[in-house]
């Protein structure tokens, strides 16, 4: 079986997105340098708390109205204004660097996962599942390393398959610790990028839309592939998703 070539290219597309996610190099463009040199200048002391402060960003992000938009599958995402709103908690966030983290954070990742169920909806999710919830949690995994990968570990169907565990066991919680681990990788760099001398209130809001711009981009490519699946199942998508071009 093969599927329409509008699909093929849309697929592609996906893939683009999905496999050369371009957080990094946008704040590196931000802060003028590599965000591996701003990391090792981030304390170990701040690093640690990251991954506590990340998991309570997500939960309480969760349990706040994120998914209160109407269940209209179709209906047009609104990135902008999503934008707009992480772009305010950014600035925030950049005129009280670490310090202010652990009230900016929960903010601008509840304005992100709307962000990304807006984005479900548009490619016909229906947001007041359970399944789309856990598939619109599942983004901030994407794009992101754990502390145990490799690069052959960071692929898109691979991070899909590892929290699946997590999924069939219904444990939110745990699932919600999984993803952390990933979402965190993400959130240090933008912290270390945030604590560069120079950047302050202004270069954390730029920093903030970079981090949207991300995950938007990720929830694009995601809710094509789970389109598609729907459409032709997802053995067959998976399969022509991996002879697909890795293009960047």
């Amino acid at each position: 079986m093969s599927i329409l070539e509008e699909d093929r290219k849309e697929l592609q597309s996906a893939k683009n997105l999905l496999e050369n996610p371009g957080f990094a190099a946008k704040v590196t463009s931000v802060i003028g340098m590599p965000i591996e040199i701003a990391l090792e200048h981030l304390p170990e002391s701040v690093t640690k708390r990251i991954g506590s402060i990340t998991s309570s960003a997500l939960e309480k992000a969760l349990d706040a109205a994120v998914f209160t938009m109407k269940d209209v599958p179709g209906e047009e995402s609104s990135n902008i204004w999503h934008k707009a709103g992480v772009a305010v908690s950014g600035g925030v966030g950049g005129f009280f660097g670490f310090a202010g983290l652990s009230a900016e954070l929960p903010i601008s990742t509840s304005i992100m996962l709307r962000s990304i169920a807006d984005i479900a909806r548009s490619h016909g999710e229906r947001v007041e599942t359970d399944e789309a919830k856990q598939a619109c949690l599942t983004v901030f995994a994407l794009g992101g390393k754990s502390t145990e990968d490799d690069d052959s570990e960071t692929g898109y169907y691979t991070v899909r398959a590892a929290l699946a565990k997590h999924m069939s066991d219904g444990s939110v919680l745990k699932l919600i610790a999984t993803i952390a681990e990933r979402f965190g990788f993400q959130v240090g760099e933008k912290v270390a990028a945030q604590a560069v001398p120079v950047i302050g209130a202004a270069g954390g809001a730029i920093i903030n839309l970079a981090f949207i711009d991300h995950f938007q981009d990720m929830a694009r490519g995601h809710f094509i592939v789970r389109k598609l699946e729907r459409r032709y199942g997802q053995e067959l998508i998976q399969q022509i998703y991996g002879d697909l071009p890795k293009r960047g």
